[in-house]
């Protein structure tokens, strides 16, 4: 890899004008930190950044594949690109990710969409420098969909944000829920060693991060196919240790993998946020045997109860798919039903999308869009009257926020507290990229107002 960037930064170097190039990421955090990744390596090679498309020398889309209008988003986006192509036939064009995974998105885009210079999947990012330099030297369409070693961290990421980070510590699923695509399009499980994750993560204390996230499709399975055996309560527990004034969060967890060992290091390591993300995705076992979840509902309420009694108040946030093919009205109250048990601080709630390529695409499906619709409404409606009443129990409370930018109301700044509950406050710039104590005077259905301390 470092042979290629050193090949193209020699290039480069005898440009009269240093070029530019955008890096877009759609979907998930992980694509974000992938994206990242991808424009350190640009940078290294000399490119500097462009805020658009529009001065762009090189373009990158990195894509989600998790919706297929996500899908329709990205070819929509690139057709787009075509006059650009057109004014600047040296523009290079590059569509990378999880779309760019899929054999058919290759194809498409071979007889389609001619302004494509490359593709490279989500296991070739690494390979990114490479194919580039072959088509900069040789101006031909290259691809490049194999998969290759999980790697991640020799690649020097360039960060969005100078306080808060993102670090994966697996890639890969292995669960295959009927609904999602992923472990088509990412692959197996595959455990970054603890080593690395350490390093990466100590490096980024020493700069100063304030908030540490650490990722995996399936985090809480962290452990597999590692030299050294370590899994994520040990791993956490090992971050705690770390010296420096940060915080860590992870996503997204499984309910089959939250054992009480993950739970009490959460509880435990004070660098650990007191939150857990847990997906539920459906009230029924019905519902949830037929999208492969691995798990019952009892099964999930045995995981909150043994959290709610170490704090009853603990911050717990959810993921909700509503219209499962066939999912009854009995299916979807039984849903309702552990909201009102559960008190989420917050959903993440979603109409089930058909996506091709899962095995619930080919499910019958008796519901209509309409009652799908009204299901989402009743749904939203319960869990703001739930956050309404829940949040009033840190009136009065200090909490510890992250201030990470403006309000759009004047006058006031917006953070997530360690509870990942949003606060806002008044103060100006200065506080963005701080953690301030905050002294909570006010709740609304979806968010916090405090005065900082």
């Amino acid at each position: 890899m470092n042979l290629y960037i050193e090949r193209i930064a020699d290039i480069l170097s005898k440009r009269d004008d240093p070029p530019l190039c955008y890096v877009h990421s759609f979907g998930c955090q992980q694509n974000v930190s992938d994206g990242e990744k991808i424009l350190g390596m640009l940078c290294k090679m000399g490119y500097g950044v462009s805020a658009d498309e529009e001065s762009a020398d090189v373009i990158i889309y990195n894509t989600c594949a998790v919706r297929e209008n996500a899908e329709q988003r990205v070819y929509g986006l690139i057709g787009g690109l075509k006059h650009l192509k057109e004014k600047n036939p040296d523009l290079i064009i590059g569509l990378c990710g999880c779309m760019a995974q899929e054999e058919k998105t290759v194809e498409k885009v071979r007889s389609t969409y001619k302004q494509i210079d490359l593709i490279f999947g989500t296991h070739a990012i690494q390979e990114m420098p490479r194919l580039l330099y072959e088509v900069i030297t040789k101006r031909k369409f290259v691809y490049d969909t194999n998969e290759y070693k999980a790697s991640g961290s020799e690649i020097e990421a360039v960060r969005s944000s100078s306080f808060k980070a993102s670090v994966p510590i697996m890639y890969g699923c292995d669960n295959f829920c009927s609904y999602c695509i992923v472990p088509y399009v990412r692959g197996r499980e595959v455990s970054r060693e603890p080593k690395a994750v350490l390093e990466e993560v100590r490096h980024l204390a020493e700069k100063g991060y304030k908030e540490i996230m650490l990722l995996g499709q399936n985090v809480n399975s962290y452990g597999k196919n590692l030299s050294e055996p370590m899994n994520f309560a040990q791993l956490l527990r090992r971050i705690n240790e770390i010296k420096g004034d940060f915080k860590v969060r992870f996503m997204s967890p499984h309910p089959k993998d939250m054992t009480k060992e993950v739970i009490d290091a959460v509880f435990e390591c004070d660098k650990v946020c007191k939150h857990i993300h847990l997906p539920l995705q459906s009230g029924s076992d019905d519902v949830l045997k037929r999208m492969n979840r691995r798990y019952t509902s009892e099964q999930y309420m045995d995981i909150v109860s043994y959290i709610r009694e170490k704090d009853p108040g603990f911050s717990v946030t959810t993921d909700i798919i509503v219209g499962f093919p066939d999912e009854s009205e009995e299916d979807f109250k039984a849903t309702l039903d552990i909201m009102e048990r559960v008190r989420f601080d917050n959903i993440y709630s979603f109409i089930y999308s058909r996506r091709t390529g899962t095995s619930a695409a080919d499910m019958p499906d008796g519901i209509s869009d309409e009652e799908k619709s009204e299901r989402m409404t009743r749904l939203l409606k319960l869990q703001r009257s739930i956050s309404e009443e829940h949040y009033k129990r840190f009136v009065g409370k200090t909490l510890e926020v992250l201030f990470d930018g403006e309000s759009k109301k004047p006058g006031l700044m917006t953070g997530k507290s360690d509870e990942f509950v949003i606060v806002e406050a008044p103060a100006d710039e200065s506080v963005k990229g701080q953690r301030k104590k905050v002294k909570i005077i006010k709740s609304y259905n979806w968010a916090l107002y405090g005065e900082i301390l």
